[in-house]
């Protein structure tokens, strides 16, 4: 089979395109035929050793996939030959076959189309675990979205709308905005591209306060971070929750005078490890995001595609903040 290899850390110039041996599935196990992968930032981190997992060389990025199983190991029951499914497996899924624990694959529906499927799990299962689980969201609240353009910005503007949620929605240009409006945004503030200066950074924050209102704003989604965060920070509404969803503008420097001023939580969402210590509430969150795709209250935006040979590109046109919605790698 194919597959786009790391064989040395660096960019995405660094992945070969080789043929390594089919895979068989373990016990507990599935392989996958390969039809989609969604890109995601953690692809982008995984191939330069900066992600928090750090697999042994040679892999295939890609951590979301769809496709057919082709095989199921002993004691699989849930699973057969030829069921449809998406699933996420950290690493390897830019490959024709992946084999992968059978509990993190899910069967899709017929209507639903690989490359969806492909863009649907990472983001909103990211932002459904944040919500729900780590921001203890209520309906009638509202959110401000940070990165509101991107593949996880979007799942959260629509997420949020569908569970009940006033969203203002963040990004970097006016047709980002627009983008984020037919997403269900309630409102769209634009900001300038960082890094800034304490000015900068107090003109942006004037900015967010403007966008939430006088109350300010109950929860921060924050997949972007770097000098973004703080200032969206001080735009929290009393008790509020910060959710800390990733890094790509950089890691962030808090004050922690702020959290305490205002009496909110800067939460922790780290959902790939949180699927892990929980299958069984991971399980329970998938069926509960695929029942709202298919109610169509969600559906992932996709704005471009890449035959797996060229999946250097996808991850590359991820890491230079470009994508408006999800990419994703057809290997199909």
């Amino acid at each position: 089979m194919k597959a786009l290899l790391s064989k040395r850390p660096g960019g995405p110039e660094t992945l070969v395109l080789e043929e390594l041996p089919n895979p068989a599935p373990g016990p507990g196990q599935a392989v996958v035929q390969v039809k989609a992968v969604g890109v995601n930032f953690p692809d982008v981190l995984i191939i330069e050793d900066k992600y928090q997992y750090k697999p042994e060389r040679p892999y295939a990025p890609g951590g979301e996939i769809s496709g057919v199983v082709k095989a199921v190991g002993e004691g699989v029951e849930d699973l057969r030959p030829g069921d449809r499914v998406l699933g996420t497996v950290t690493f390897g899924g830019m490959a024709e076959e992946v084999a992968t624990e059978a509990w993190r694959l899910t069967k899709i529906p017929a209507s639903m189309p690989f490359d969806e499927a492909a863009a649907f799990l990472l983001t909103y299962g990211t932002t459904y675990y944040a919500l729900v689980h780590r921001g203890r969201f209520k309906a009638g609240e509202s959110m401000l979205v940070l990165g509101a353009a991107g593949g996880v910005g979007l799942a959260a503007v629509a997420l949020g709308k569908a569970l009940g949620a006033r969203v203002i929605a963040a990004v970097s240009s006016e047709a980002k905005a627009t983008l984020a409006r037919a997403q269900g945004a309630d409102a769209a503030v634009v900001y300038p591209r960082g890094p800034f200066d304490r000015e900068g950074q107090k003109a942006l924050a004037d900015l967010f306060k403007a966008a939430v209102g006088p109350e300010g704003v109950d929860l921060v989604y924050d997949p972007v971070g770097g000098d973004y965060a703080e200032a969206a920070l001080r735009s929290m509404a009393w008790e509020g929750r910060f959710l800390v969803i990733g890094f790509p503008a950089g890691i962030p420097r808090i004050p922690l005078n702020l959290p305490l001023l205002k009496s909110c939580d800067v939460v922790g969402v780290f959902w790939g490890a949180s699927v892990n210590r929980d299958p069984a509430r991971h399980r329970e969150d998938v069926r509960a995001l695929m029942a709202l795709y298919e109610a169509g209250k969600i559906r992932p935006q996709i704005s471009e595609h890449f035959p797996l040979a060229r999946g250097g590109e996808a991850i590359a046109r991820l890491g230079a903040r470009e994508a408006m919605g999800k990419v994703v790698v057809m290997v199909d």
